[in-house]
């Protein structure tokens, strides 16, 4: 099948937007989460950079204008990420984006479409009040609710010292994503029921949280060296399907981080020194 072919499948037939949990995004809008956040990032960051205020500059976009076809799992929105609540800063299920980068995606995708697959999108933007919030979750006792499919083999206590979470995030900079493949015809997703029985992120396949995702070995957001892009302890399967993610996101123009397989940033991105703190609502954008 040609590309232009499996493109119309897929704008005719692809529900283009996987948004799960927005019957979240009214608790998320409230805007005044305190106390227990996280994110599963290893960014350090030295420079502070500049932070802004709640509108975004006019160069961001939401990546659905640009993409319609790309798949949305914003998971910060929701329950079902490390932390267990929506985190601080995120009030709708958007992928906000510099247009630099939701250009580079949308080359991504259509090199992912011609392969039979479609890209997910997890995270994007990440303001520096959800980074902010991360860490006080992280520097607080207790809040342990989600260990056990996030984190199973590492300590709260020590995800701080060990770089998964930290004081800045290349997310903020608006150049990074974090994402995966879906085979096409996409497979419909159930929503996380906060308090189900959870799973380890680095469980077989079928035993994880049934996310629609090629298997890529651990779920988003696995805390656990399993989820190195390379990492030995994987499938032959499994590793294709990493380096696959890889390769398409690399013709595209982006640089991967190789202790998270789903983690990319623009290797040319706008604003390598800033980071912003509009919240995550269309409300932000400046068009």
């Amino acid at each position: 099948m040609t590309v232009t072919s499996r493109w119309k499948r897929v704008v005719s037939g692809l529900v283009a937007v996987v948004a799960l949990g927005a019957a979240h995004a009214g608790t998320a809008a409230a805007d005044g989460i305190n106390g227990d956040g996280t994110s599963g990032d290893r960014t350090s960051g030295d420079a502070v950079g500049e932070r802004h205020a709640d509108r975004a500059p006019e160069s961001f976009v939401a990546l659905s204008d640009v993409d319609p076809t790309i798949l949305h799992d914003i998971r910060y929105v929701t329950h079902h990420n490390f932390v267990g609540r929506p985190v601080r800063g995120y009030q709708e299920p958007l992928c906000l984006l510099t247009d630099e980068t939701a250009q580079a995606l949308r080359r991504a995708q259509q090199a992912a479409l011609s392969r039979g697959y479609t890209l997910k999108v997890y995270d994007c933007f990440r303001p520096q009040r959800s980074v902010d919030d991360f860490v006080r979750w992280a520097q607080q006792d207790g809040n342990d609710r989600m260990r056990a499919e996030f984190y199973p083999r590492i300590d709260k206590s020590r995800l701080f010292p060990e770089g998964y979470i930290a004081e800045q995030s290349g997310h903020s900079r608006g150049s990074t994503v974090d994402l995966t493949l879906v085979e096409l015809p996409a497979t419909p997703q159930r929503p996380y029921v906060p308090g189900e029985p959870l799973t380890e992120c680095f469980a077989p396949h079928d035993e994880r949280f049934p996310d629609n995702s090629i298997d890529m070995g651990t779920g988003f957001d696995c805390f656990d060296d399993t989820a190195a892009t390379e990492s030995p302890d994987v499938t032959d399967e499994v590793r294709d399907n990493r380096f696959l993610l890889r390769d398409i996101m690399a013709d595209a123009g982006f640089d991967d981080y190789p202790v998270e397989w789903w983690h990319f940033t623009l290797s040319d991105e706008p604003y390598p020194d800033t980071y912003f703190d509009f919240p995550v609502s269309r409300k932000s954008l400046s068009r």
